[in-house]
């Protein structure tokens, strides 16, 4: 997510951020009105606020690329609490003003929705299943190679060994939290959130 946040930000294509990593002037919250028209939604405070900034200053938003600046996190405890993440990180896709990221993660999930049609269309046609291996050992080098560079940057060239393991439970994933984020409920700091 930080590759693909620094690079959005570096070619102005859309802002993405998150709080552990989000850094702004204060007279700037109170020029675009803080969380003002976004405190009714239930996540996504941090981006929502980026993007009213970014409406000011497009050219003042930039990602700072430097390990001085890494702010690490504690990942979450369980399965279940990683999940619940995940969804309430997804149902914030649709409340966006700057309608290109909705498209960009619309296209990322029908995207990631075909490798499940090919797996059902190869159920019956071998020759899906063949283009299903084909596509998904191509998608896996090409996010590979853009995920080297960051793992490097973050030190964590080891993880990505685990990488093409984890490529199809990471399609599940988009699509089954994608899913949820919009049609289901999560928890978050103990409550439930339609």
């Amino acid at each position: 997510m930080q590759g693909i946040t620094g690079a959005s930000v570096y070619k102005r294509f859309h802002t993405m951020c998150n709080g552990a990593n989000l850094a702004y002037e204060k007279k700037v919250f109170y020029e675009v009105g803080g969380f003002k028209g976004i405190d009714n939604i239930a996540s996504g405070d941090d981006m929502l606020l980026m993007h009213k900034i970014y409406e000011r200053y497009p050219e003042r938003v930039v990602y700072l690329k430097s390990k001085d600046a890494i702010v690490q996190t504690l990942p979450m405890g369980t399965f279940s609490s990683f999940f619940n993440q995940r969804i309430r990180w997804a149902s914030k896709a649709d409340k966006y003003d700057d309608k290109r990221i909705f498209l960009v993660l619309l296209l990322v999930y029908f995207f990631n929705l075909w490798f499940i049609v090919l797996f059902l269309f190869g159920i019956y046609n071998l020759k899906y299943l063949i283009l299903l291996f084909v596509l998904l050992v191509a998608k896996t080098i090409i996010e590979l190679l853009l995920l080297f560079p960051v793992a490097k940057f973050f030190s964590k060239q080891k993880l990505l060994w685990w990488f093409p393991v984890a490529q199809p439970f990471h399609i599940l994933y988009i699509i089954i939290a994608g899913w949820l984020g919009k049609f289901g409920t999560y928890k978050w700091k103990e409550r439930k959130v339609q």
